[in-house]
């Protein structure tokens, strides 16, 4: 009981990647919540892989793989990694809980559904609250659209500002000169 009370505590939502236009789980995270080791799991994939169909499991390219080493600290130990991990939708990730056929596995299983549920509620509620802006800006005139305007520019995500990779000097040019003529 103690394991399954432990599950719960973790923060499902924040292991779900959007991936090839899907939202999708890689298999450690997976391997993690249903208390099994990575390489345990996969193998259980592989002797029930009519179970996985392309809409349910896909594997990462070296692309998709480098990148989530380099954007996401997370990943740190795919680093190394000489196998590709296995993105699970939402469908396969459910499917796991009948190939690994615990009562732990059945209990995640439903963590992770009601985790995709939240997820798409509030993609939906974003949806909503944009469709209801359009029709109350068509109602009103011109004069509410500095109001409009700015609630669109709150509903955008934030845009990651990206720091240039490189050694930069602290020293002004002012400074950078006065070293060279100490010198």
């Amino acid at each position: 009981m103690e394991s399954i009370k432990k599950t719960f505590d973790e923060p499902v939502e924040s292991l779900i990647l959007y991936l090839r236009g899907q939202k999708v789980m890689l298999d450690a995270d997976l391997a993690r919540l249903y208390g099994v080791q990575t390489r345990i799991l996969n193998q259980a994939i592989k002797r029930n892989i009519e179970r996985f169909p392309e809409d349910f499991m896909f594997q990462l390219s070296k692309s998709e793989k480098s990148e989530l080493v380099t954007n996401c600290d997370r990943f740190k130990n795919l680093k190394y990694s000489t196998s590709l991990p296995n993105a699970f939708t939402e469908h396969g990730s459910v499917m796991l809980a009948s190939v690994l056929n615990s009562l732990l596995a059945v209990r995640v299983s439903v963590n992770i559904v009601r985790a995709f549920i939240r997820f798409r509620e509030m993609l939906l509620t974003n949806q909503e609250l944009t469709m209801r802006l359009d029709s109350l800006e068509q109602k009103y005139d011109q004069q509410f659209k500095i109001v409009f305007d700015a609630i669109r520019e709150l509903m955008k995500p934030p845009e990651e500002i990206k720091k240039p990779i490189g050694f930069r000097l602290q020293n002004t040019d002012q400074e950078i000169e006065t070293l060279r003529v100490m010198a």
